[in-house]
């Protein structure tokens, strides 16, 4: 008797596009939230929008600054929300007030709507939270957002880097989907093809219009963010961050033990997945097709571009298989001189 059955949560409006920002009044009104907002933001984003952001909203919104993301910011807005008399919750701003306001409104069982001001990361829409806690990044489990609003206008605007990040962050779906697959195959771990496959696509997507990615150019904010909705979608169908999170960002953890705050997230899982994707595949693999897209996007390809010295990456390579128990194609870890060869040959180091 078949009995599988499963429950996917996801955002019940995305609206993207030029000017979107000031339908946020009309997605909140449409998605029958009651009460008194409180906006989750930081520094930048609350300079730049904070004050029109707030005038869709009704009910006196109150607002907190989140200059710092941790467990005791969630904390922080959690009390600020209780204080406030809060009813929902705006995150606004890139990834820092997003996953902050994402994991404080699981933890009060409200909603949350997510507002975007950067395309630099896939969890504007996903069901996970990126916490970081010392010299480590928990992915915490969490509801995703009733509503997505990205005003390409907003995120055009943003530091170009943050744009390039975001873009690294969706091709390195291509490695993630691959250690799935494999750890599917060797470990009989739950695999979703439906998931696998739009992650995927959305990776290969990026890598074959990379040229069309360019700086200034409101169409290419249209694009990444369409992207990084895609992946965060793959994720809430998966129910976990594998279509998204492989060796890449095990990689990329553990730069961030041994040399935090050097180099932003998705420029590291980009660098990471040149490197996973050569050990899946060998010389002749889709490493140089991920690798060119990053160089023509802007995006790291080298250590050097990272801020990190060659030692620092095969440290990181050698020893990112004990960053959590996720089987990849790093397995129980790889030699010294097979991560070298890795590096060497795909130009890392």
């Amino acid at each position: 008797m078949f009995e599988k059955s499963t429950w996917i949560k996801l955002p019940r409006n995305v609206v993207v596009g030029h000017g979107v920002l000031d339908d946020l009044g009309d997605v909140v009104d449409d998605l029958s939230v009651v009460g008194r907002p409180l906006v989750v933001t930081s520094p930048s984003p609350e300079r730049l929008v904070g004050e029109r952001v707030r005038a869709q909203l009704g009910n006196d919104p109150a607002t907190i600054t989140v200059e710092h993301a941790g467990f005791d910011a969630v904390e922080r807005v959690v009390e600020a929300a209780e204080s406030e008399g809060a009813t929902y919750l705006v995150g606004l701003g890139g990834g820092k007030p997003i996953d902050t306001a994402k994991m404080a409104a699981d933890h009060l069982g409200f909603g949350f709507v997510s507002v975007p001001t950067a395309a630099s990361h896939d969890g504007i829409v996903s069901g996970r939270s990126s916490i970081p806690e010392g010299d480590t990044r928990h992915s915490v489990a969490a509801d995703p957002p009733l509503a997505v609003v990205a005003d390409t206008e907003v995120v055009a605007a943003a530091p170009w880097e943050l744009t390039t990040a975001g873009c690294a962050d969706i091709v390195s779906n291509y490695t993630a989907v691959e250690d799935w697959q494999l750890a599917h195959r060797l470990q009989n771990v739950e695999y979703s093809e439906y998931a696998g496959a739009l992650s995927r696509m959305t990776a290969e997507m990026l890598v074959e219009n990379a040229e069309s990615i360019k700086q200034g150019l409101e169409e290419s904010a249209w694009v990444v963010v369409k992207a990084l909705v895609s992946s965060g979608v793959a994720m809430s169908i998966a129910g976990s961050s594998r279509p998204a999170s492989g060796a890449e960002h095990l990689f990329s953890h553990r730069l961030d033990r041994i040399e935090p705050g050097r180099a932003l997230h998705g420029h590291q899982v980009g660098v990471g997945s040149i490197l996973v994707a050569y050990l899946h595949e060998g010389e002749k693999g889709m490493w140089r097709n991920i690798r060119d897209a990053l160089a023509v996007i802007g995006a790291p390809t080298t250590a050097a571009e990272l801020g990190f010295d060659d030692e620092t990456v095969i440290e990181a390579l050698t020893t990112a298989h004990r960053i959590r128990d996720r089987y990849t194609i790093l397995g129980n870890g790889i030699s010294e001189a097979a991560a070298r060869e890795a590096a060497t040959v795909t130009g890392v180091i």
